[in-house]
């Protein structure tokens, strides 16, 4: 495993010759060795269509590409860190919540709507997140940003997780996602999301939940 745990907000990489990793910009805290920090213009594994989406998600880009030979110690605005294995599965997560990952895994870019039809749509307008997530496809590490720490909660087939949009991190899994209104279109004026609006996730897998609604 290249990821470990130093405490709830910080993890430390193990980065060796022929392997990359790739990190949000401005998550490197302190590092060892011979180490280089590379703008990666195309997104990491994801090439050209990746680095697309998150421009349209608004997000900062490039990733860094991170080589060489020693240890790098990541974290976030104080958030804490979760790592999450994949073992040739795919990884679902809202792409702002992206700390680093293995550069063996493939990234791509998913629009929520595809989804979640035209209710997917609205999560973004209403939660002020992004209508596109990040998946990563493969084996390898991946650490994720929350606030006030993270729980796995399991998805069964007939049981459904239904998720506060805001409160989301990532999931796994053979996972169906659609997002619905819990009130009516009255009720929910001046509503900013919260109970307002649900994302119900059914299937076989896991959703990582944060302990805060605050976006990052």
């Amino acid at each position: 495993m290249p990821f470990r745990e130093i405490n709830a907000k910080m993890v430390e990489a193990t980065v060796v010759p022929g392997q990359k990793l790739y990190s949000q910009r401005g998550a490197m805290l302190a590092y060892r060795g011979e180490v280089s920090f590379t703008p990666n213009i195309q997104g990491g594994q994801g090439g050209m269509l990746s680095m697309i989406g998150r421009r349209v998600a608004g997000e900062a880009t490039p990733l860094m590409a991170v080589e060489g030979n020693g240890t790098v110690m990541f974290g976030h605005g104080g958030h804490h860190v979760q790592v999450i294995e994949l073992s040739g599965d795919t990884l679902y997560v809202e792409a702002d919540r992206l700390l680093a990952f293995d550069g063996s895994l493939q990234q791509s870019t998913m629009f929520m709507g595809s989804q979640g039809g035209v209710m997917g749509m609205v999560r973004g307008q209403v939660t002020g997140q992004g209508l596109f997530t990040t998946t990563l496809t493969g084996h390898g590490a991946v650490a994720v940003m929350a606030h006030g720490g993270v729980i796995e909660l399991p998805i069964t087939p007939g049981d459904e997780v239904h998720v506060d949009p805001q409160a989301y991190v990532a999931h796994h899994g053979d996972v169906r996602n659609k997002l619905s209104a819990a009130l009516g279109w009255r009720e929910m004026v001046g509503r900013g999301s919260g109970e307002a609006f649900q994302l119900e996730l059914s299937g076989s897998g896991t959703v990582y939940v944060q302990a805060s609604e605050e976006k990052l």
